[in-house]
């Protein structure tokens, strides 16, 4: 049986996001089916539509963290502020190995460089090289969080 990092590595060497490859390592087991998980996550990778902003792993991180316990409930501010909290949490760890959460920044681009004057080698090398790993440790991540059960 596939561990959680390989299989988010493996969609993300099938040409998945680092968003899809994130949130589909846990959707499943956490009632979101596999062709949903990769739908809603489309837009977010490359730092969100590949604009290089948030990195795409930690916004699949987010996605999998309000799936596991945001609020669904009217007026929960209580789950609501948990969500938040634990959001807060992977992002600290986060930034603790990383140094970054901005996916321009994690490749190492400068301020006002486009993805379209690197070389599409260099690029290629660094979505299958940095990336992954970003996928891996975000995935690392989650799975040593705990999570409080939500009252449904």
């Amino acid at each position: 049986m596939q561990t959680k990092v390989e299989k988010a590595l493996e969609n993300f060497s099938n040409g998945y996001n680092c968003a899809q490859s994130v949130l589909s390592a846990f959707c499943e087991e956490n009632g979101l089916d596999l062709n949903t998980a990769f739908k809603l996550a489309c837009g977010f990778g490359g730092g969100g539509m590949r604009y290089k902003q948030t990195c795409g792993a930690v916004s699949g991180a987010m996605m999998f963290i309000g799936l596991k316990c945001g609020h669904y409930k009217k007026g929960d501010a209580e789950q609501k502020k948990y969500c938040y909290k634990k959001i807060h949490e992977f992002i600290d760890k986060f930034k603790e190995k990383n140094k970054s959460t901005k996916c321009r920044e994690l490749l190492g681009l400068e301020k006002n460089e486009k993805v379209e004057e690197k070389d599409q080698q260099q690029m290629k090398t660094i979505f299958t090289t940095v990336c992954s790993e970003y996928v891996k440790i975000a995935v690392q991540i989650l799975e040593s969080m705990e999570f409080q059960e939500v009252n449904i």
